[in-house]
């Protein structure tokens, strides 16, 4: 399970999630919205560490969310809710990347650099700051799936086979993209450490 869905409040603050899904299941309007409330600020994060500070962060939430409620029946373990609304919002944001990254290289769309401040926590050491600034600085130069794979990786902090599942791939594929990843970091340090 994802380390970032762990923290998630649970059955000791209400119905369990499996309760949840089967009366959302059922079209109970309190059961989605309470799967919401449980949830957004989960999701909201997710998606704002993998898109970074951008207007379609909202939109990612929301059509997670609706992709969710609609296809309930798909979810074979409802327990596993949280998990699989995870995944949905990695999907989401890939397809959303993927568009970004073809409009931006024909010109129609302008890349904004993302602002590391704004994502990290005042109380992070020093070290984990840089660190943490540098990869969102060099985010927008890797391809999505590289990107998305380190992000699930190194600040969702998840398991390559965590992310792995996360994103519906293989172990080997996760490692290779995290590779990518790691070589688009490597040189940005390199050239960082030149000047």
């Amino acid at each position: 399970m994802v380390r970032a869905l762990k923290s998630v409040p649970g059955s000791s603050q209400g119905p369990t999630d499996a309760a949840l899904v089967t009366a959302a299941r059922a079209g109970e309007s309190w059961a989605q919205e309470a799967l919401f409330r449980r949830y957004s600020r989960m999701v909201n994060g997710l998606a704002f560490r993998i898109m970074g500070r951008d207007g379609d962060v909202d939109d990612l939430v929301q059509d997670s969310f609706l992709e969710a409620l609609r296809h309930l029946d798909r979810l074979d373990n409802p327990q596993a809710f949280a998990s699989w609304l995870g995944s949905i919002v990695v999907r989401t944001a890939g397809k959303r990347l993927r568009k970004r990254s073809l409009l931006n290289r024909l010109g129609l769309r302008r890349s904004t650099p993302i602002d590391a401040d704004t994502i990290l926590s005042r109380d992070a050491a020093p070290d984990v700051r840089a660190e943490l600034s540098r990869i969102y600085e060099s985010l927008d130069t890797m391809h999505h799936e590289a990107r998305t794979a380190l992000v699930l990786h190194r600040v969702e902090g998840m398991s390559l086979p965590e992310a792995a599942q996360t994103m519906g791939i293989s172990l080997s594929t996760i490692k290779r993209r995290i590779q990518s990843a790691e070589r688009v970091l490597s040189i940005a340090a390199r050239e960082e450490s030149a000047v």
